[in-house]
């Protein structure tokens, strides 16, 4: 059953701390069941300058940033050791809701992806060692031949944190709020950074 959740979005009443608001709309989805509420697009920008996206999933949101779990040597992380700045985007259309972020990027620590890695299925931790992501393969033969010969080398153990996973944080400076409403008129409501903690607040035409 779906909450009962307000249908619009004030700016004379919306939650100061966009933070704050994040999670009461994320702790929304989450209570309503919503199909991987924590799925949002990720959008950086490649060695050409193009704009690339893929779908990864929040791990963290709080007022440090929005955290996710990735391989160090992918594709993406490549994109994000060049240039920092990037984009993501929740949409519930259940609820006729998204949120688009805006901010910079910086690598979590060791201690805090080496502690998320041990609390990953067991599954997912040999696959973090299996898969050389974004790198081309012979086929899923070779993935899987990969994924049993380590499956064997841990058989009994716990699987060790590979250093070249690991975590990155989005520390906003951009946060826009969207609320779908009856002819197309829709709520938009922006929090720009206005010093370190500090937040303006602007109502855009939809």
């Amino acid at each position: 059953m779906m909450p009962n959740i307000e249908d619009r979005l004030d700016e004379q009443t919306i939650d100061r701390d966009p933070i704050k608001q994040f999670q009461k709309w994320f702790a929304e989805a989450v209570s309503a069941k919503l199909p991987l509420p924590e799925a949002m697009s990720l959008a950086t920008v490649n060695s050409d300058g193009k704009p690339t996206s893929r779908m990864v999933l929040l791990k963290q949101a709080d007022d440090d940033g929005f955290v996710f779990f990735t391989n160090y040597r992918s594709a993406k992380a490549g994109e994000l050791e060049a240039n920092p700045n990037v984009a993501l985007v929740f949409f519930w259309s259940q609820f006729d809701r998204q949120v688009r972020i805006e901010g910079t990027v910086t690598k979590t620590s060791a201690e805090e992806s080496q502690a998320y890695f041990a609390t990953r299925p067991r599954e997912s931790q040999v696959g973090a060692w299996a898969s050389p992501q974004s790198s081309v393969i012979n086929g899923r033969a070779e993935l899987e031949a990969k994924q049993h010969e380590l499956e064997k080398l841990y058989e009994g153990g716990p699987v060790p944190w590979p250093e070249h996973w690991g975590g990155y944080r989005v520390k906003p400076n951009r946060i826009e709020f969207w609320k779908g409403r009856i002819g197309r008129l829709h709520d938009r409501i922006v929090y720009e950074r206005d010093g370190d903690d500090a937040w303006s607040i602007k109502r855009l035409a939809p």
